[in-house]
């Protein structure tokens, strides 16, 4: 029974130790991961500006994915040393119960009362590094995806913009096209008009023509009136010619 008692105190004291050693890596990895979380939520201009500086590290996906694995495995491992360890403290509290003696041992209780509030204050350790760590991933998905909304935004937005642009340039070239159309059909309706006054006046001409062909009396009588109106005009000028200089010479005398 003692070398059981023995046994089982060199494995809780070995897995105590491995549990120490696993949280603080585990502790370490929180750490990183805050500092990843904290390069990711820097304006996209800050992490531009720091990308030369940073060309020769690993990509802040690549970072992120690795720590996320990483997480993962020790956060498993971590749990399994704890459920041994857990196995271990039960096996030890049965020896207690079931050695010959009437009661254990203050210093048989207080070892194992020891072990007892270690393996509390790890899974206290573990769990609470756990929710830091997680509350972290869920603030960086969450960012992430508001990130992703915005920039999704923004490129929804430009095409919009320059598709509301092209539609205006567009609309404005149908007009100008109408415009012009509209401005050719009048020339052309212009043109036809024109055209068509004209042949109204040479087939009047030509029926004039036709008309003095066929009636040359009245050709001739025509013409003699216009004869006799010039002549009656040229008479009725001199006549006026002549009072005019009558009244001239009286008015003088």
């Amino acid at each position: 029974m003692g070398n059981l008692w023995e046994d089982l105190r060199r494995q809780a004291r070995q897995l105590e130790n491995e549990i120490d050693l696993k949280l603080v890596s585990f502790s370490k990895l929180g750490t990183t991961y805050s500092m990843h979380r904290d390069f990711v939520s820097l304006p996209l201009s800050t992490n531009i500006a720091n990308s030369h500086a940073e060309s020769s590290d690993t990509s802040p996906l690549l970072n992120k994915t690795s720590s996320e694995h990483m997480f993962d495995t020790m956060a498993m491992e971590i749990s399994q040393l704890l459920s041994k360890l857990t196995e271990v403290n039960d096996r030890m509290v049965d020896y207690t119960q079931n050695i010959s003696s009437s009661s254990p041992s203050a210093a048989l209780l207080h070892t194992l009362q020891r072990h007892r509030d270690i393996l509390q204050d790890y899974s206290h350790e573990f769990q609470k590094t756990t929710a830091n760590i997680t509350a972290m991933r869920e603030r960086e998905d969450l960012l992430g995806s508001v990130h992703r909304d915005i920039n999704a935004y923004k490129n929804s937005s430009g095409l919009n913009r320059r598709s509301d642009l092209y539609l205006k340039e567009h609309e404005h070239i149908r007009n100008s096209e109408r415009l012009v159309d509209e401005q050719i059909s009048i020339a052309i309706a212009t043109k036809e008009n024109l055209q068509f006054q004209g042949k109204f006046l040479t087939s009047i001409t030509q029926k004039v023509n036709n008309f003095a062909n066929r009636f040359p009396v009245i050709n001739s009588l025509v013409q003699r009136i216009n004869i006799r109106k010039r002549r009656d005009s040229i008479i009725l000028g001199l006549v006026i010619a002549v009072c005019i200089i009558l009244l001239l010479l009286y008015a003088f005398h």
